[in-house]
């Protein structure tokens, strides 16, 4: 902590930005809020009917509501930042609000990716096993699976922002990033950071493989499962079921792995600023609308609250 408050009494840190003030960034930066309103609403409204919906006190909306509070948290993470200084002209952000940033970032980004591979696991109970559901999925089940989530996340995010805050910064501290992205950080540090970054890749590519492959395993047993029903009507269910989290980990995975998994030598930071708005704003305005066009009940519990709400205005 005191070498926290040291160096934060020093300098600043400052974020270039993704944003220029020409005509094209001003519409991109529209765009990018349009986007942020819309994930905020589509979370917020999705968390709303889980909560109210009796029929949607399910394991499968269960997780579902979390993954809309992980993409919650995570929009607001950066966002507002982000906004605010296109907005002022002010590109700084303090040293102890750049490592709240990395600390919530590494978390979320953790917990939302083992708790994708976790629900590939209820989707193989679900169809696999329908009869033993119940059990195999039972409340604490649930706890357990969404609690092991949060606390990875949590520990992972924990340990990043300590030791990355503890390293010596100098110079003119621009973060070449929009946000206090770690990999763009370390690269201000006044020493040699490649070991950290080496365990730093290792640690990233254990946190995408370790869900990767619970979703692998559990999808090759569907599939199995799949091709053993007899009733097309059960398989068209059984794929509808699955389609919407499989195009979810899809834009995660898809995302992360292009990031996080690329040799060094491939970086670019233009490149890694794009695809960082695709998984921290695109994608968390794209679960909501995936999860809940193409699902019956989640749309039928809007008709009913916008019922309740035309009955009660008409009285």
């Amino acid at each position: 902590m005191e070498i926290w408050l040291n160096q934060s009494s020093t300098d600043d840190f400052v974020l270039l930005g993704i944003f220029s003030h020409g005509s094209t960034d001003l519409v991109l930066f529209s765009a990018v809020m349009m986007v942020f309103i819309v994930a905020l609403f589509g979370n917020v409204l999705l968390i709303f009917l889980i909560f109210m919906d009796p029929q949607l006190h399910t394991p499968m909306y269960f997780f579902l509501s979390q993954l809309s509070l992980m993409d919650l948290m995570l929009v607001c993470t950066n966002v507002p930042k982000m906004a605010t200084n296109f907005l002022s002209g002010r590109k700084y952000i303090s040293f102890v609000g750049c490592g709240i940033q990395i600390g919530l970032f590494v978390c979320l980004v953790g917990s939302e990716g083992l708790l994708l591979g976790l629900m590939a696991y209820d989707r193989y109970v679900a169809i696999s096993h329908p009869l033993h559901y119940p059990i195999l999925m039972s409340h604490r089940v649930c706890l357990q699976i969404v609690g092991s989530s949060w606390a990875f996340g949590i520990i992972d995010g924990l340990i990043q922002m300590v030791v990355v805050m503890t390293f010596p910064y100098c110079g003119l501290r621009e973060v070449d990033h929009f946000f206090c992205e770690m990999l763009s950080l370390l690269k201000l540090a006044c020493i040699d950071t490649s070991i950290f970054e080496n365990v730093i890749f290792a640690c990233c590519v254990f946190m995408l493989f370790l869900p990767f492959s619970i979703i692998v395993a559990s999808y090759t047993r569907i599939l199995r499962t799949v091709l053993h029903m007899h009733s097309s009507q059960a398989v068209r269910k059984a794929l509808a079921t699955c389609s919407s989290h499989l195009t979810a980990v899809f834009l995660f995975y898809g995302a992360a792995m292009f990031i996080y998994l690329r040799p060094k030598r491939y970086r670019a930071p233009s490149h890694d600023k794009v695809v960082s708005v695709f998984y921290t704003v695109l994608t968390p305005m794209l679960n909501p609308l995936i999860y809940s066009l193409r699902n019956r009940e989640v749309m039928g519990a809007m008709r009913k609250g916008l019922d309740h709400c035309r009955i009660v205005n008409q009285h």
